[in-house]
């Protein structure tokens, strides 16, 4: 029973063991010298917040190119141990500087500088190449002497040592090979002695004989952090600088403006905030190992990814080479049969002139039927003969090969093919889309456009996301409402709450993946659900000045002659008539919205609602009117007002002229017309592109925005007693093109009602 309790304990003492030796090893990579690969000795902090050796610094400096009273801290004083041959070990573990970024130090004005007088315009700025994170860091005109001493990482260094050696004793720095154990050291001399290499560093009768010696040790450090510009001790801290400062400096203009702390406060905050972390850290040791699983599994499918892809693109690149052989095949056999062709006929041709010689078949039969005398005979044999003899002869005088020697036209244009094959790359997400605010809006439905860039890889579908900004506050991350794979680059967006403001964002997606997401766009929905109706001229409207499009969305109202006529005759008694156009749809109840556009160049427009009683009572056949500035609604209007009256207007109407909007002394405006000391007045406003009106039947209210903000214009009452229409009215030239539902266009529809939810 015993055996087994001291087994366990002795496992546990081991398991221990092992973990410290591996907390050990893995702290040593925190504490070694970019430069060097060795232990930190009197560390540099580099503005960059890297560290490296002072001596690997200034060697590294020096390697660089640059000589100079910046590249030797006053701060660390000659001694017996900062020998040349003390340092040697590094030198050969130098590695040299890229001859680009020798270029760029010598371009900065990196290079000797034998010194700089005082209030020179344009001090020299030295660029030190760090070499932890590959970059030039600028170090001011002291060099390595503005910089601080990282005696917190010293110490850390000297007690990592004394934990690793337990308890071994510190060899002489000045002893021969092999040392004695060091029994003193000197703050003074920075170096660790026996006694007999003290009593020789230390002889009497000099100043070095009033040092005091000191237990031994592998780092000597000053007793306080000093300030390198001013050689006094650190009392604050600049928040704005991130740098340790001392009374000096904080006086300084340098740091004029500057938000500056004590030491003991910034110690105590980055203390706490530190503790806090690696609270965190420690307190999540299950988390940080199950995503070091998941980073270790993720690293297996990467290798067994990597390999498919290699294997894949292998296949295809065979397959383009099968396909080329192919190709390559069928080309040589036709060229093959273009050349057979043509020898062929050569050589028949060939034959051909060759019986033409003397001596040859041909030319020797021909010889002897000329000595046939039986006239008779001599015509049948000599007549078929005749016409082989005179092909031959007219071949002779028009000579001319049977086929041609060149093969130009079997030559091949693969400049497009080579292109092709050069740009042959792997396949790229879509870039994020660019969403066209031009064309997005939001109506009945929210209508929404987008387009690629112009050199983004083409996108096989795209993914909609969407959330209302407004909506009640939920417990969570902010969770978006998607549509997978919608085709083309526009979509509907159906069944939207009504004033409420919407954002959207798009991403694409092919065959590599998905894309980045576009650019966050905010829509705001129309304040109560959208009234569809058409226009109807039948009331107080005249054909001849009012010309209704065939959809019945749009009208212009064209004066003609008449209107010119009358304009000669104004100061005489001229009268100017008023055209009205009505909605055909009368609301009864509830809250609707509707928008129009209004021609900028309108002379006098009025659009608005009203009774339909009072409207049909008060256009059918209405009078002539004296002036444009007449109302024809005689109740609320944004152009003139009666303010004794106190029972709600019949009719409320917006006036607009020469694209600006007339907004009436007693309106009740967004637009901030009151004035301090008495009544608003009357002011114009410019003409948004589209208009909305709100009406709220309920609360007899009537509301008119600027449709593409949503910012309020001007809010009446209205006599809601019966049913109320829209209204247009005209006095000159005009037009009018109500807003189109987004409905009607044949764009692909997405139903907001019954997404998946997206965290």
């Amino acid at each position: 029973m015993a055996e087994g309790e001291d087994m366990q304990t002795f496992t546990s003492i081991m398991d221990a063991l092992v973990r410290i030796s591996t907390s050990m090893k893995n702290m040593e990579k925190e504490l070694l010298c970019p430069v060097c690969q060795e232990m930190y000795k009197q560390p540099l902090v580099l503005p960059c917040a890297h560290n490296v050796c002072q001596a690997c610094a200034r060697e590294l400096l020096g390697q660089q190119g640059y000589i100079g009273p910046g590249g030797d801290p006053s701060s660390e004083p000659t001694s017996p141990a900062s020998t040349p041959s003390t340092r040697s070990p590094r030198l050969s573990r130098r590695t040299l500087p890229k001859p680009d970024r020798l270029d760029r130090l010598l371009k900065s004005g990196f290079g000797t500088y034998p010194g700089r007088k005082r209030g020179a315009l344009h001090p020299q700025v030295i660029m030190f190449p760090c070499p932890a994170c590959q970059g030039d860091v600028e170090l001011g005109e002291r060099g390595l002497a503005g910089l601080f001493r990282n005696l917190t990482l010293e110490r850390v260094v000297e007690r990592y040592r004394q934990s690793v050696s337990a308890g071994g004793a510190i060899p002489c720095q000045l002893c021969k090979p092999p040392p004695l154990d060091a029994t003193k050291g000197c703050t003074e001399c920075r170096a660790t002695f026996c006694n007999e290499c003290f009593k020789l560093f230390h002889p009497w009768g000099t100043q070095k004989a009033q040092h005091e010696p000191t237990l031994p040790t592998l780092s000597f450090r000053p007793k306080g952090l000093m300030c390198p510009d001013h050689k006094e001790e650190v009392t604050h801290y600049c928040k704005t600088c991130q740098r340790l400062v001392c009374q000096l400096c904080r006086v300084r203009r340098t740091h004029g403006g500057h938000k500056i702390t004590p030491v003991l406060s910034a110690y105590q905050a980055l203390k706490d905030k530190l503790t806090k972390s690696l609270t965190y850290i420690l307190g999540n040791q299950d988390t940080v190992q199950t995503q070091i699983c998941e980073l270790e599994e993720t690293v297996r499918h990467t290798e067994v990814s990597g390999q498919q892809a290699k294997e894949e693109v292998s296949q295809l690149v065979r397959g383009l080479g099968a396909v080329l052989d192919e190709k390559r095949a069928s080309l040589l056999q036709a060229i093959e049969e273009c050349q057979q062709e043509r020898l062929a006929r050569l050589s028949a041709q060939i034959q051909e002139h060759r019986s033409l010689l003397d001596g040859s078949g041909l030319v020797g039969y021909a010889q002897e039927v000329l000595k046939e005398t039986d006239q008779p005979c001599f015509v049948q044999a000599a007549k078929q003969l005749h016409n082989r003899i005179a092909r031959a002869t007219e071949a002779l005088q028009m000579f001319r090969p049977a086929a041609g020697s060149s093969f130009r036209h079997c030559q091949l244009d693969v400049g497009r093919e080579m292109k092709l094959l050069t740009e042959l790359n792997f396949l790229q997400v879509p870039e994020a889309p660019v969403i066209d605010t031009q064309r997005t809006f939001a109506y009945d439905q929210i209508f929404l456009c987008w387009r690629l860039p112009p050199h983004s890889p083409p996108a096989w579908h795209y993914t909609i996301e969407f959330r209302r900004t407004d909506a009640p506050a939920q417990p969570g991350p902010t969770r978006w409402q998607r549509r997978e794979e919608v085709r083309g680059t526009s979509a509907l967006l159906e069944n939207p709450d009504t004033g409420s403001v919407y954002v959207l964002r798009v991403r694409g997606c092919n065959k590599a993946g998905y894309g980045e997401y576009s650019e966050d766009v905010h829509l705001h929905t129309p304040p109560a659900p959208v009234l569809h109706f058409f226009l109807d001229g039948r009331w107080g409207a005249s054909r001849e000045r009012l010309a209704i499009s065939k959809d019945q969305r749009a009208v212009r109202s064209v004066p003609g002659l008449p209107l010119l006529l009358a304009a000669e005759r104004l100061l005489t008694g001229c009268h100017l008539s008023v055209d009205v156009v009505l909605g055909d749809v009368a609301v009864t109840q509830g809250r609707s919205y509707w928008a129009c556009a209004v021609d900028p160049a309108s002379y006098l427009v009025k659009v608005g609602v009203g009774l339909e009683s009072k409207l049909q009572e008060s256009f059918q056949g209405a009078p002539d009117v004296i002036s444009p500035r007449y109302d024809p609604d005689s109740g609320h209007d944004s152009g003139a007002e009666d303010a004794t009256v106190e029972a709600s207007p019949p009719f409320a109407f917006l006036t607009i002229g020469m694209g600006k909007i007339l907004l009436g002394s007693g309106a009740s405006s967004g637009a901030g017309l009151t004035g301090r000391d008495g009544p608003a007045v009357s002011c114009t406003v410019p003409l948004p592109p589209r208009l909305g009106i709100c009406l709220d039947y309920e609360r007899g209210r009537v509301s008119f925005l600027d449709a593409v903000s949503f910012r309020g214009l001007l809010e009446c009452p209205l006599d809601c007693s019966g049913p109320v229409c829209p209204a247009f009215c005209f006095i000159g030239g005009g037009a009018v093109q109500l807003q189109e539902p987004v409905g009607t266009k044949p764009e692909r529809k997405v139903t907001i009602g019954g997404f998946a939810k997206l965290d």
